[in-house]
């Protein structure tokens, strides 16, 4: 007596809810999917705000230079000048010490004042945004320019005035009297932003925040290459 023929069983299709060893091999290949690309901004305050935070720390800085101005005035060193009358009858002014180093004592004062202001401010402006961003360099930098000719103004205003014959007239023949302020070497006028930039830079690179680090290559605990442990 023979076995009835029975057709064999269809075979096994997976449902939807059963991974295919096709899909099983490439499910472990997500884990290297390159992520979306980020918009602009993604967990910063976007461009107009760093736009606008810049702004206000250009124009912060720059007010500052008024006070730089002030302590220019108050510490640089005064040159002697003395006020005398030629065979003509007409007035003359020369400097009194013609050796001396108080010329260079101006630009001098006005140099390191510039590099502490440029330290200062870099400073206050990580302490704000550690984060950094362009906007705040540029503004850092524009106002350290714009801070130093404020400060070359309000210098050479509250110092002696620039008329020296008249000054000379004023005091008399033969008496010394203080040369206006005269900034001689115009380089200084850049002290405070490279000062600014040099320290902002220090800092972020050694306090700044980190960038996370990539999802590339982070295999999954297993075998070392992605595939996940059985």
């Amino acid at each position: 007596m023979t076995a009835p023929l029975t057709p064999p069983p269809p075979p096994h299709e997976p449902s939807s809810h059963e991974p295919s060893s096709h899909d099983a091999w490439q499910a472990p290949g997500a884990a290297y999917a390159a992520p979306a690309e980020p918009r602009y901004g993604h967990g910063g305050p976007g461009m107009k705000t760093e736009l606008l935070e810049g702004t206000v720390i250009m124009v912060a800085v720059a007010l500052a230079g008024a006070l730089l101005g002030v302590l220019w005035w108050w510490l640089a060193p005064h040159v002697p000048l003395v006020g005398d009358v030629d065979e003509r009858g007409n007035w003359v002014v020369y400097l009194k010490d013609t050796e001396g180093e108080q010329a260079v004592g101006v630009d001098g004062t006005l140099t390191l004042l510039a590099l502490a202001f440029g330290f200062v401010s870099a400073l206050a402006v990580f302490l704000w945004r550690r984060r950094g961003g362009v906007p705040l360099v540029v503004g850092l930098a524009v106002g350290g320019v714009l801070g130093s000719l404020l400060a070359w103004r309000v210098g050479t205003w509250l110092g002696p005035t620039s008329d020296v014959i008249a000054h000379a007239k004023a005091v008399g023949k033969g008496v010394t009297f203080s040369a206006p302020l005269k900034l001689g070497a115009k380089g200084a006028l850049l002290a405070w932003s490279f000062a600014g930039l040099v320290v902002h830079l220090g800092l972020t690179a050694l306090f700044g925040p980190r960038d996370p680090e990539s999802a590339y290559g982070a295999a999954a605990p297993g075998d070392g290459y992605g595939t996940p442990a059985q």
